[in-house]
């Protein structure tokens, strides 16, 4: 593999974990009989999986030879010792304007391995610490492999000492103890489950994405068009100096449709849908998706006749169940994460939940769940499900919010205060450093109205108001709108705008001005750093701002685009 390929590879890939347990054995404490029992019999088990897979027997032999010998002369030796190893199959195509512009298929591995020197309570994990990353051999060749093992945990075990002096430096400028641990205890787990691979047709997708790009030749004023696909196959290999052995594997199917155009004043108006699943077959068909594109540049029309958001509106929005998982995963999702604060800082963690726990962030209609054990919904495979996160600890349900109250964050092996442990939710991109990510966010309403019911409550709002309209979002681009409808009052009905933002979108509107949900749940598969799934419902607030944005129109193009009934 070239190095750009192994570059591009390393900022892109991601992990997921849906696959089947095929064996997991867990070592709890016990009496001492029961306890050693169960120890031997976790030995023998373990053994058998790794004499079975060459990549596990050589991480095995050359994590064996580290734990006895690495030691340097007045240095301390390691207490703890990692090593993962991500295999990943990539399959990338994008077409534009009808036009193949990539077809690659790419075969990656990436090692990391960690040294961490002093204990538990505190360690060398900090900056250079953090450990060492390289691209690792595509062949199973254990000479290889190992030698690359080698010399990685050689570099991360030097660099783990600069990094403890270092560490202690920086500590020592603030008084009093540390509150809490560098690193969590964990079980000691066995789970081997099987690999995960790429089962896929090529050429029915390869001509999808050309036929759905190549429909901006029905509307001239479409500026940018590409369809692009990117599916993956990830297996994950682990095992530490605390006796956990792990690999899993699963993978990803994405479908990206991207478009813009100008409206006649210069506003840059861009639509970017997409589909990802746990399996090509649960994919939209390409039939499906080129009915998708076509939906997508009959809103490039209807947008560009579209009035602006000229008022300034302070009222009731109702936001799709589309909308709302975007709502759900920054609002919620991103601040209820277990990060660690910087040293010297007192709050618990990161985010705009690190002083609410204990507190209420939510109505108390609603609560929030994170199951990374469950793997269907509504029908759906989830790709936010995994058994065992990237620390080699096994996933656990927990409760985040109960009744609009904070109740626990997602945490990896790195505690926060109040939180010793982990729970399962530490998880890593390729070569990444495993940080605290959601799995299957789930967002559950006690009171829910159907969306007939719920629109309703819209307009009621609106008419106690005394306003003409309402708005309804349908889509969000980060937390702008990008499918934003007034409702009117009178009849109902519903007329696109453009231009508009939402002002003072925050955690405490979601407290404050949330008071109504559907029982019209959406499963949103999200390929990002790390597969994760939000299901939410629609989500209706009695107090917003929408105004219009004060970005900027472009220019529109000098001279005309090439003549399209030429070619």
């Amino acid at each position: 593999m070239s190095a750009i390929s192994a570059n591009c590879f390393l900022r892109r890939a991601a992990l997921s974990a849906i696959s089947l347990f095929a064996l997991t054995v867990l070592l709890a404490p016990s009496t001492n009989a029961q306890q050693s029992a169960a120890t031997a019999d976790s030995s023998a088990a373990a053994e058998k999986a790794i004499a079975s897979d060459p990549i596990l027997k050589a991480m095995h032999e050359e994590l064996t030879r580290s734990k006895s010998d690495l030691k340097m002369d007045n240095v301390p030796a390691p207490y703890y010792i990692e090593y993962r190893l991500f295999d990943v199959e990539e399959f990338d195509a994008e077409a534009a304007y009808g036009a193949l512009r990539q077809n690659q298929r790419i075969h990656s591995r990436v090692v990391r391995v960690v040294v961490r020197v002093g204990d538990y309570k505190q360690d060398s994990f900090y900056g250079p610490g953090s450990g060492m990353v390289d691209l690792a051999p595509l062949e199973n060749d254990p000479t290889a492999l190992r030698r690359q093992l080698w010399l990685a945990t050689d570099r991360a075990y030097k660099m783990a000492n600069e990094a403890l002096a270092a560490k202690k430096a920086v500590m020592s400028q603030y008084t009093g103890a540390q509150q809490y641990d560098d690193f969590a205890h964990a079980p000691v787990l066995l789970s081997i489950e099987p690999l995960a691979k790429l089962e896929f047709d090529s050429a029915p997708w390869i001509e999808m994405i050309e036929k759905s790009s190549n429909l901006f030749r029905g509307d001239p004023k479409i500026d940018y068009l590409s369809s692009s696909i990117r599916f993956r196959a990830i297996n994950q290999y682990f095992e530490n100096t605390e006796g956990t052995v792990t690999r899993h594997g699963s993978s990803v199917y994405a479908v990206h449709l991207s478009g813009s155009t100008q409206a006649a004043d210069g506003m840059q108006l861009e639509r970017s849908p997409y589909f990802v699943a746990a399996t090509a077959k649960e994919l939209p068909s390409p039939q499906e998706i080129e009915a998708e594109t076509q939906k997508m540049i009959a809103t490039f029309k209807e947008l560009r006749d579209a009035p602006v958001v000229e008022e300034d509106y302070r009222g009731p929005v109702l936001f799709s169940p589309d909308a709302a998982t975007d709502l759900v995963t920054s609002m919620i999702g991103d601040n209820a994460l277990g990060n660690r604060p910087k040293p010297g800082e007192s709050a618990r963690t990161t985010g705009d939940f690190a002083s609410n726990y204990k507190g209420r962030v939510l109505p108390t209609f609603l609560s929030v769940v994170d199951d990374p054990s469950m793997n269907t919904f509504a029908g759906k495979t989830l790709i936010g499900a995994y058994k065992v996160d990237d620390e080699g600890v096994r996933a656990a349900k927990v409760d985040v919010i109960e009744n609009g109250v904070l109740q626990n964050y997602l945490l990896g092996r790195q505690p926060i205060r109040d939180f010793p442990d982990s729970n399962g939710h530490g998880r890593a991109a390729p070569g990444q450093i495993p940080v605290p990510s959601i799995g299957n966010l789930i967002v559950e309403s006690k009171d829910s109205l159907a969306p007939d019911a719920l629109k309703k409550k819209l307009t009621d709002l609106c008419a106690q108001e005394g306003k003409e309209f309402c708005y309804r979002v349908e889509t969000l681009a980060g937390l702008n709108p990008r499918l934003l409808y007034r409702l009117y009052t009178k009849d109902g009905h519903e007329e696109l705008v453009r231009g508009a933002i939402f002002d003072e979108l925050d955690t405490r509107t979601l407290r404050n001005d949330l008071v109504a949900a559907g029982n019209d749940p959406l499963v949103s598969n999200r390929e990002s750093n790390v597969p994760a799934t939000v299901i939410a419902p629609s989500l209706l607030l009695d107090e917003l701002e929408v105004k219009r944005t004060d970005a900027k129109n472009a220019k529109i193009p000098e001279y005309p685009a090439p003549d399209l009934t030429k070619y």
